[in-house]
């Protein structure tokens, strides 16, 4: 097994991950069967109506909690990754122009916030073509990972890697990232997988409405710091999931600027956007 580190020898990566889904909800205005179940009031419709009341809160992602977040990040000097739903940054070219300024990644979450999972060959592949092309006009570079909404298909890999996808994102297996092999048209493929996490993700807090920003604040600290730990061992790399419309709350921005500042009081630690520790990788791990 190749050895590799992280550049300069740094113990940890750490990857702030911002998800842009506002916007890109299932709606019935959309045409979907029905209204988006993931909802802060935790008001799940099972019939076929409008939630106006919902699509409130992801509004509020693009009208107030987008700007908070970029606001800290910016004063911070964060280079984030962006998932971003296609359509999101199409209704949202504000957004998208303060993300390219501030020079943040921007990776593709699919061209709606819409489950995959169930697509055919044929559906999905388009539906990565529109989420590349859409994406590639609203900020003029084309994506190279990929996030899918929760779940993907047994094609989903190879069609990322057929479509020249540098990494994947739909895996929480390991702590680092690892390549894998796939079988394209045009013969066997690697491509990069870069884990993402559930654990530290801030949609806890919709999840579970009891949870405080402190008690999510002390796991992602508690999380940082035994990966910190572990850097001696072998690179270690931790995921830190927001959303918009959830950290962007201003009783929860808080605790993203206190994990900020307990990250960057240690030594030692690589603040990167995925793309740059997926090419890292490929580098330093050449593919099998």
């Amino acid at each position: 097994m190749t050895e590799w580190r992280w550049p300069n020898g740094a113990r940890l990566a750490m990857s702030f991950v911002v998800n842009v889904e506002e916007g890109s909800e299932m709606s019935t205005a959309e045409g979907d069967k029905g209204p988006e179940p993931v909802d802060e009031l935790g008001v799940m419709l099972k019939i076929p109506i409008r939630n106006y009341g919902n699509e409130s809160n992801y509004r509020y992602g693009l009208k107030a909690g987008g700007a908070r977040v970029l606001s800290v990040l910016k004063e911070t000097g964060i280079r984030a990754s962006f998932t971003a739903a296609a359509l999101s940054l199409e209704r949202a070219p504000e957004l998208a122009a303060e993300i390219v300024r501030q020079g943040h990644e921007v990776t593709s979450h699919g061209w709606r916030w819409v489950h995959q999972f169930s697509y055919d060959e044929m559906r999905e592949r388009d539906f990565i073509d529109k989420a590349v092309a859409s994406i590639t006009k609203s900020i003029g570079t084309r994506p190279v990972g990929w996030l899918s909404r929760y779940l993907h298909t047994p094609n989903t890999r190879r069609l990322l890697a057929e479509a020249g996808f540098l990494y994947h994102m739909d895996d929480y297996s390991d702590d680092a990232p690892f390549w894998d092999v796939v079988e394209t048209s045009s013969g066997r493929k690697p491509i990069v997988i870069v884990p993402y996490a559930l654990d530290t993700n801030d949609m806890k807090f919709w999840l579970a409405p009891g949870y405080t920003p402190e008690q999510w604040l002390d796991y992602a600290v508690a999380t940082f710091n035994r990966l910190y730990a572990e850097g001696d061992a072998g690179p270690r790399m931790m995921s830190l999931g927001l959303h918009l419309r959830i950290i962007g709350r201003p009783g929860r921005i808080g605790a993203l600027e206190r994990f900020i500042a307990h990250v960057k009081s240690k030594p030692d630690v690589w603040i990167a956007t995925r793309r740059a520790i997926a090419e890292h990788f490929a580098a330093a791990a050449p593919a099998p």
